[in-house]
C-alpha cells in the first residue's frame, strides 16, 4: 500500500506540473502580445518626437516663423506627455512583473528545498532497507509467486519514484536559475525605462518653457489665431457628417433626445473648463476613466497616429456623442455600451493658455439634424 501511495502522489505532482506549465505558457503569450502593442505605440510616439525635434531645428528663430514653431512645439508637448504616461505605465508593469517573479522564485526555492528533503528521506530509507536486508525479507514473506511478482514491481516502482524525484529536483534547479536570470533582466529593463522617463521629463520642461517664450513673442491677434487653429483641429465635424449616415435607424439608446439632462460628466472627477459650440473640454486626473453619458452603440473608434490618442463615437438612437483624446480604449466598433459604461482613459494634452501639459477629454454632442446646435453642458448635472 505504501509503495502504491508513493506512485499516486508522483502522478498527481506530474499532472499538476504539466497544468501549471501550460497556464504559464498561455499567460506568457498574452503578456508578450500586450507588451508588443504597447511598444509599438511608444515607438510611434518616439518617431513623431524625433520628427518634431528635427523640424524645430530647421525652422529659423525669427518672428515670422513663430506660429510654425508654436504648432510644432505644441505637437511635441502632446507627444512627449503621452509618451511619459505610457512609459510610466510600462514602469508599473515591469515593477509588478518583478514582484511576481520574486514570489515565483520564493515558491520555487521552497519547492526545491522540499523535494530535496523528500529525496534525502527516500535515500535514507533505501539505505536502511539495504543494510537491514529488508528487501529480501519483504520478498521472502510473499504468499505466492504472484505476490512475489507484485512485491518486486513495488520495489521497482519506488526506485522509479526516486529517479523521477531526482529529475524533478534537477528541473526545479534549472527553473530557479532561469527565473533569477529573468529577474535580473527585468531589473535592468526597469533601470533603462526609468532613465528614459527622467530624460523625457527634463525635455518636457524645456518644451514648456520654449512654448511659453514663443507664445510671448506673438501678438494678441496671432495668439487668438493660433488658439482657433488648434481648437478647430479638435472639432470632429467632418467625421460626424460621415457617421450620421451610420446611425440611421439605430435602436440602441434611442430614448435619448435633445432634452435629456441630469447626466454624469463623461470623465470621472472631471471639471468642465470651457464650452464652444457642440464641444466641451473636460479636464481630469491622469488615468481617469472616460464613460459614455448614455447607453448606445459604438459606431467608430479612430486612432490619431501622430499623437497616439483615440477618438470614440457613440450613437444614442440617431444622436452622436464624441469622446476625443483618449489615452486608451476598452471598446470596439459596433459594441453596445451601457449608460456610464467605460470607454477608456483620459489622454494628455496642452493648456493653450499656460502651455502646460494636462489631461483632458474633448466631448461633443450632435443632433441627427445638422442645423440643430446642441450645447454639451445642457445634458450634465448642474452643481
Amino acid at each position: 500500500m505504501r509503495y502504491t501511495l508513493h506512485i499516486i502522489i508522483l502522478a498527481a505532482l506530474t499532472l499538476c506540473a504539466v497544468t501549471l506549465h501550460a497556464q504559464k505558457q498561455e499567460l506568457s503569450a498574452e503578456e508578450r502580445a500586450r507588451i508588443a502593442e504597447q511598444r509599438k505605440v511608444v515607438e510611434e510616439l518616439e518617431e513623431q518626437l524625433a520628427k518634431d525635434e528635427l523640424r524645430l531645428k530647421e525652422i529659423k528663430a525669427d518672428k515670422s516663423n513663430a506660429l510654425k514653431r508654436m504648432n510644432t512645439i505644441n505637437s511635441q508637448i502632446k507627444s512627449r506627455t503621452s509618451l511619459l504616461t505610457r512609459t510610466q505605465g510600462e514602469i508599473i508593469s515591469i515593477e509588478k512583473n518583478i514582484a511576481l517573479t520574486d514570489n515565483q522564485i520564493e515558491r520555487t526555492k521552497e519547492e526545491y528545498d522540499t523535494e530535496r528533503e523528500k529525496y534525502a528521506e527516500m535515500v535514507r530509507e533505501a539505505y536502511r532497507n539495504y543494510s537491514q536486508n529488508n528487501y529480501a525479507t519483504y520478498i521472502l514473506a510473499s504468499d505466492s509467486f504472484t505476490d512475489i511478482a507484485r512485491r518486486i514491481a513495488n520495489i521497482r516502482a519506488v526506485a522509479t519514484l526516486r529517479a523521477a524525484r531526482m529529475h524533478r529536483i534537477d528541473s526545479l534547479g534549472k527553473a530557479l536559475v532561469e527565473q533569477q536570470a529573468s529577474l535580473e533582466e527585468r531589473r535592468h529593463s526597469l533601470d533603462s525605462v526609468q532613465r528614459k522617463a527622467k530624460e523625457q521629463r527634463s525635455k518636457l520642461q524645456n518644451d514648456v518653457k520654449s512654448a511659453q517664450r514663443t507664445m510671448n513673442q506673438l501678438s494678441s491677434k496671432e495668439q487668438a489665431a493660433l488658439k482657433d487653429k488648434m481648437e478647430s483641429e479638435e472639432r470632429l465635424d467632418a467625421a460626424i457628417d460621415a457617421l450620421r449616415k451610420l446611425t440611421k435607424g439605430n435602436k440602441e439608446g434611442a430614448s435619448f433626445t435633445s432634452k435629456t439632462s441630469n447626466l454624469n460628466l463623461p470623465v470621472e472627477g472631471g471639471t468642465v473648463r470651457r464650452y464652444k459650440g457642440n464641444m466641451a473640454e473636460i479636464v481630469g486626473k491622469k488615468g481617469a476613466r472616460v464613460r459614455s453619458i448614455y447607453d448606445g452603440k459604438v459606431v467608430d473608434v479612430k486612432r490619431n497616429r501622430i499623437s497616439g490618442q483615440y477618438d470614440v463615437f457613440v450613437a444614442h438612437g440617431e444622436y452622436i456623442t464624441s469622446y476625443a483624446n483618449l489615452e486608451s480604449v476598452v471598446v470596439e466598433k459596433d459594441a453596445k455600451i451601457a449608460k456610464n459604461g467605460v470607454l477608456g482613459t483620459i489622454g494628455s494634452s496642452v493648456n493653450l493658455t499656460t502651455m502646460e501639459p494636462e489631461h483632458k477629454m474633448v466631448f461633443g454632442i450632435y443632433s441627427p439634424k445638422p442645423t440643430e446646435t446642441m450645447r454639451a453642458a445642457d445634458c450634465f448635472k448642474k452643481k
